[in-house]
């Protein structure tokens, strides 16, 4: 699973733009977009934040991610 693309579904069923998740969670914009790019490095604690927010969770297992 791509995280970068599973981000954006997530995003996109909450109905908010980039700038409008930005703009309600603190994260900066490039931040947002370099996830959703496909930027390798992030910082988790960001993406916690993101996704918490959003009413979601990453949950990390051997071998892959879901």
């Amino acid at each position: 699973m791509d995280i970068s693309k599973e981000f954006a579904n997530i995003r996109k069923q909450a109905g908010l733009t980039q700038k409008e998740l930005s703009s309600r969670t603190g994260v900066g914009l490039r931040f947002i977009r370099n996830l959703e790019q496909g930027g390798k490095n992030f910082r988790y604690d960001k993406l916690e934040l993101l996704l918490d927010f959003l009413g979601a969770h990453l949950e990390i297992q051997k071998n892959k991610i879901i």
